[in-house]
């Protein structure tokens, strides 16, 4: 079945490339830094806990996606504030975030009047229905993403690397711990629409991820991030249109596609490199080191 060329002339087909191009942006950037510094599991609990902020959107009559991103930007605060001042596990409060915020919005959207119409595509997402409204949004807040981690990337770059190191080079490692989970929150926002709460852990990670065993260098693992999400996006996008699939678990079943075939090809390289040179790692030692 070949696509019709045709399509491109329509303001959802076009809205719906748009979209792609602005999450993959954020996902480069942000994805990179939450698998290296091997957050994937935090973010999984931020993105689970917007669901709570689209139930309190229904709930209040406000736009969901704008209560996604005040409710998300709470969770991570709460989460890093936790972590540093009370000496909370992070695994516990990881569960506490990613059940409280899912029953919030349960309750939330059960006690909103009237019926939620669009509530099956911000749990599962829909490229395809992204209205101008949330590409602008969009738009505003991956110009956010970009403007502060060009600003504070070294910074960013050393914590996500070693915290240990960081502090001793006097950087205000939580102030900047902080700042990552709050952009990922932003990211978490951004990908709503295109692959809905429930799957958009996958599409933040998946990318950097399937990058990550063939680059030295973290500003490469960005840009190939950037270009392989978008290729991701694009495909599934056009996938799910020709074979009228959910646009959202087609992208991440890609995604997953392309990370399953990343692994063996990564350690072929790594062994053509030789399994004792330090040359054969994608990224620095010290990245290992960076846990939450």
């Amino acid at each position: 079945m070949m696509l019709d060329l045709g399509i491109l002339s329509f303001g959802f087909f076009q809205n719906a490339i748009l979209a792609a191009v602005l999450a993959s942006i954020a996902c480069g950037i942000i994805g990179s830094l939450v698998v290296v510094k091997r957050m994937v599991t935090v973010s999984g609990g931020i993105s689970h806990a917007a669901f709570g902020g689209v139930g309190l959107g229904y709930l209040f009559s406000i736009d969901p996606i704008v209560g996604a991103f005040l409710f998300t930007v709470g969770v991570a605060l709460g989460i890093g504030i936790l972590k540093e001042r009370a000496g909370q596990e992070i695994d516990t409060l990881i569960g506490a975030v990613w059940a409280a915020g899912m029953a919030v919005g349960v309750i939330s959207v059960s006690l909103a009047p009237g019926y939620a119409p669009d509530l099956f595509s911000y749990l599962f997402g829909n490229i395809l229905l992204v209205p101008p409204g949330d590409i602008q949004l969009m738009a505003v807040f991956c110009a956010v993403i970009v403007a502060i981690v060009a600003t504070f990337y070294l910074p960013l770059q050393a914590v996500t690397f070693d915290e240990e190191y960081a502090r001793v080079m006097n950087i205000p490692v939580t102030a900047i711990s902080l700042l990552l989970l709050l952009l990922t929150a932003v990211c978490v926002v951004i990908l709503i629409r295109l692959v809905g709460i429930i799957l958009v852990i996958a599409l933040l990670v998946l990318p950097a991820a399937s990058v990550r065993g063939f680059v030295t260098r973290l500003p490469a693992m960005m840009a190939s991030s950037i270009v392989l999400s978008l290729v991701i996006s694009l495909s599934g996008l056009v996938l799910s249109y020709l074979w009228d699939l959910p646009s959202g678990a087609t992208i991440i079943l890609l995604g997953a596609a392309v990370y399953a075939a990343s692994l063996p090809l990564s350690r072929i390289r790594t062994a053509r490199q030789g399994s004792g040179t330090r040359s054969g790692r994608p990224l620095p030692q010290q990245g290992e080191r960076g846990r939450q």
